[in-house]
């Protein structure tokens, strides 16, 4: 397949460039700094571009089969990355008629599971939620924006992000979190989002991914 994907000097991103590129996809990473992005492959274009214009983003999105999206707030104080440069994306794809759109939020944008366990339920994650509140409004405020979009779309929400290597094992909840599910390694994240790309039971979902 031919994928575009922003975000691809990120954690997730990255995988997901390293990751599709060992699957023999055709890889465009739209990045604002090459020279972050360590990959390199026959089968890697890399596209430096800021994510403020639609219209400087067509021609890296144009044609593809699918669009995959690590962008986020790297800490609280870039708080509204997510949803800024997020719109710009959609509308790009909406002007190129390119239909899949995956996505990264947060298990905290999703519900609790009611099964949770104490510690989760009443202590981590209100805890984590209170101190990260401003990414989560972003994170929120993107995920509305990607539902009012045209595209097919999937959103996944994993809980804390880990170094952990790529295991192809864990869970998965359609529009859901996961009961004690706290933690996953980014690549597997980007592992789960590669897999979801040509799953139609993932479109317009919201999809919990945890250990």
């Amino acid at each position: 397949m031919n994928l575009t994907v922003f975000g691809a000097t990120g954690g997730v991103g990255h995988e997901i460039v390293r990751q599709a590129l060992a699957s023999g996809h055709q890889v465009t990473a739209v990045v604002r700094d090459p020279a972050r992005l360590t990959v390199r492959d026959p089968a890697l274009r890399v596209v430096a571009a800021g994510l403020d214009d639609p219209e400087a983003l067509r021609p890296a999105v144009a044609g593809r089969d699918a669009v995959l999206s690590g962008v986020g707030a790297r800490g609280i104080k870039h708080a509204g990355v997510a949803t800024t440069c997020t719109r710009t994306i959609l509308r790009a794809l909406e002007a190129e008629g390119v239909r899949r759109f995956l996505a990264v939020s947060a298990a905290p944008i999703g519900p609790v599971p009611a099964d949770e366990t104490f510690l989760l339920r009443r202590v981590v994650t209100p805890l984590v939620s209170r101190v990260y509140r401003d990414v989560y409004v972003d994170l929120a405020a993107m995920e509305d924006e990607i539902r009012r979009s045209t595209t097919e779309w999937t959103v996944v929400r994993p809980p804390k992000l880990t170094r952990k290597p790529v295991t192809g094992r864990y869970r998965t909840a359609l529009g859901a979190n996961l009961r004690g599910g706290n933690m996953i390694g980014r690549a597997d994240v980007a592992h789960a989002m590669l897999k979801m790309m040509q799953d139609p039971a993932t479109v317009k979902q919201a999809v919990g991914v945890a250990y």
